[in-house]
């Protein structure tokens, strides 16, 4: 908004400051000057960002000039609008008002003036709408922008003997056209608003004004409309038909009702004043809704720890005072504050401490750092045990899956799965997710399938839900994992067996042993595994999973030509078991060197026992050990099988010499010789 210097100063009893540190004050505590333009000898023109939400006070010379009171002390001057009206006639016997809709119009207001006399405005009015890069047209229609701009009322004038018997504010019709001022026939619909008489639109609401019935030199009594309209119809309008005045902005914000009460007095004064027209007694005002103050209940001690700063109670009623606000006493720190209807951007307590805040001065308020106290979240096991496995399983070369929580009809009778122990979707989607699923299994077997065509070897894991119907319907966490290799002759049973030794040793179990699978226990039937390639993975006599290669036939179904090796795993069992030892260790900046070793042992034998020495022997420069192939078949002594490790050797403190890992790598085997049935390959 732009704003002349000197117009601001006919507001303020006292010396304003100079343009400059104007704009400095008003920065700090209201808007950001845009720019401080030399106009004339001593005016100066301030271009003011006015913010969305203090349109409705502030887009006007005296809202305006009550900031600067407001922050300066300079004391507020309230423009005249004391006028005599004429004592025998009476606006309302000159005019009928009629609206539609009380939603689209929250008031309407009009006063009657007779006997004007249309000629050009006073220089001293002219310059200051040029000022405001307005143009002077006449004073009739120079004095109602003046108002609007003075107050943020938009006030327009009508040519009474133009108009047709009454005013009417209603949608406009469907295809109806209206001549406006800028010469324009605009084409209206039902989602515009206007003013019109009993023939036809004279006028559209809130935007602009009609040709019909503008003020000419021939006008000699005139009807001043001062209305607040719905702002979403006034901003829908303005869109349609691309047509942005300077009263559509001000309606678009919101504004006080209450505010027309002054600007038609003013208008009227200034009217009478310049060009002797005589104001008839009253007006006539549709206000069905009268728009009262709000009342707040605010916390004197939430200001001071809302602004992290104590502010006394005689401050915060200074400055209450300042902003126009009516309080009662303070009772037990708190204070009931009435609101003024123009200040429609406060209706919490976080508003009015907000403006407590801004005209204190933010630059009054220190910087402080919060106080807190830092503290380690609740330990979450489930969420931590899960992510222990997907790393190591990682590290050992596994893909997580994800797959639905659902298997298909065509599942179900390949699995050979009961429907007493299958839950049922009551109505699912197809026959694809027709059941909840009772083992990851079925989905875990088709991404093998699936990714075979392109990989040479498949390890694949997934978390999940699985829900089986027993006596009541239970739902458990499992941990199932699949390898398989695209070598038809592969053996990977005692590969994965390894693997899951691997995870729960790292995971802290111990005691893991291996026992007879049971068909019986578990919901697949005894067909579901190679009849002799299969066991229970057991902890301290408790079953915890099972481990073992697909049957043939099943896979062969499932369109897959590889043996398919899963271990499953129950998640739920297996949180309770795990264990935590934290311990910090720098990592070694000295290299690591790799040795491969060799080893034939009876077959049955555990890996872990062949770990067992080797970890002992090799004593701590001895940093990890990883079975990389089992063997048995051509070329394999009937009855043996072959176990290949990678040893790591590192020391934390140097670089190992090839004698020195040669050392160690001999000590080794021996240890390894000791049990006669192993023989270390050379």
């Amino acid at each position: 908004m732009k704003i002349s210097y000197n117009w601001l100063k006919k507001y303020l009893k006292n010396k304003l400051p100079e343009p400059k540190k104007l704009a400095e004050i008003l920065t700090l505590h209201s808007f950001e000057i845009e720019s401080i333009k030399k106009i004339r000898r001593g005016d100066y023109v301030l271009d003011i960002d006015i913010l969305p939400n203090r349109a409705h006070d502030c887009l006007s010379y005296i809202g305006i000039a009550k900031e600067i009171s407001l922050l300066t002390g300079n004391e507020f001057k309230v423009p005249n609008i004391k006028f005599l009206e004429d004592k025998k006639l009476k606006t309302k016997d000159f005019l009928r008002v009629e609206v539609k809709h009380k939603k689209d119009c929250l008031r309407y207001a009009g006063q009657v003036i007779l006997g004007v006399k249309i000629c050009s405005s006073p220089k001293w009015l002219q310059e200051n709408l040029k000022s405001c890069g307005l143009q002077s047209i006449n004073n009739i229609v120079d004095i109602g922008n003046y108002v609007m701009l003075e107050t943020g009322q938009p006030i327009h004038a009508f040519d009474l003997d133009k108009i047709k018997e009454r005013i009417i504010v209603r949608r406009a019709k469907r295809g109806e056209k209206i001549k406006a001022l800028d010469n324009k026939i605009y084409k209206l619909d039902q989602d515009i608003l206007v003013i019109a008489d009993k023939e036809k639109a004279i006028g559209i609401a809130g935007i602009k004004g009609g040709e019909s019935t503008g003020i000419d030199a021939t006008t000699k009594n005139i009807l001043i409309e001062a209305a607040n309209f719905n702002r979403k119809i006034i901003r829908k309008g303005s869109q349609k038909l691309k047509l942005r005045t300077d009263a559509s902005l001000r309606y678009e914000n919101g504004m006080d009702p209450n505010l027309i009460d002054f600007a038609q007095k003013r208008m009227a004064f200034m009217i009478k004043e310049i060009t002797k027209g005589k104001a008839l007694k009253g007006m006539v005002d549709f206000y069905p809704e009268k728009v009262l103050p709000e009342k707040i209940k605010l916390d004197l001690k939430y200001v001071n720890k809302l602004l992290g700063i104590e502010i006394s109670e005689s401050k915060v009623k200074e400055i209450l005072k300042k902003l126009d606000f009516k309080f009662s006493k303070v009772k037990d720190n708190k204070i009931t504050i009435e609101i003024p209807t123009q200040r429609i951007d406060i209706s919490i307590p976080e508003d009015l401490i907000e403006e407590i805040g801004r005209i204190y001065g933010y630059k009054n308020i220190s910087y402080i750092f919060p106080k807190t106290v830092l503290s380690l979240p609740k330990k979450n096991n489930k969420v931590f045990w899960r992510e222990q496995c997907q790393n190591i399983l990682r590290e050992r070369g596994f893909s997580e899956v994800y797959n639905y929580s659902f298997i298909s009809q065509k599942q179900k009778e390949k699995f050979n799965l009961p429907d007493d122990k299958l839950l049922q979707l009551e109505n699912p989607i197809s026959d694809l997710n027709k059941y909840l699923r009772p083992s990851l299994i079925p989905g875990l077997l088709k991404n093998t399938k699936d990714n075979l065509k392109t990989f040479a070897e498949i390890k694949i894991f997934e978390f999940g839900n699985i829900f089986i119907k027993n006596q009541k319907i239970s739902e458990r966490n499992v941990l199932t994992g699949i390898l398989a290799k695209k070598d038809i002759k592969n053996e990977s049973f005692y590969e994965l067996k390894g693997i899951v030794d691997s995870l729960l040793n790292k995971l802290g179990i111990t005691d893991i042993y291996y026992d007879d699978y049971k068909p019986t226990s578990e919901l697949f039937a005894s067909f579901f595994w190679h009849p002799r390639k299969c066991a229970e993975i057991k902890v301290n006599n408790k079953k915890i999973g099972f481990l073992g290669q697909i049957n043939p036939d099943i896979i062969e179904d499932a369109g897959i030509k590889q043996k398919v090796f899963i271990f499953d795993l129950d998640f739920d069992i297996l949180e309770k078991l795990f264990s935590a030892e934290y311990e910090y260790k720098s990592i070694s900046f000295h290299p690591a060197a790799i040795r491969d070793l060799s080893i034939l042992t009876p077959q049955g034998t555990k890996v872990v026992e062949v770990l067992n020495v080797i970890n002992r022997a090799g004593g701590i420069l001895v940093k990890d050990v990883d079975l990389f192939d089992i063997y048995s078949g051509k070329g394999v002594i009937q009855g043996k099988e072959n176990f290949a490790f990678h040893i790591i050797y590192q020391a934390d403190d140097r670089t190992l010499s090839s004698k020195e890992i040669d050392n160690i790598q001999q000590k080794i085997i021996k240890a390894l010789e000791q049990n006669l049935e192993w023989e270390v390959r050379k």
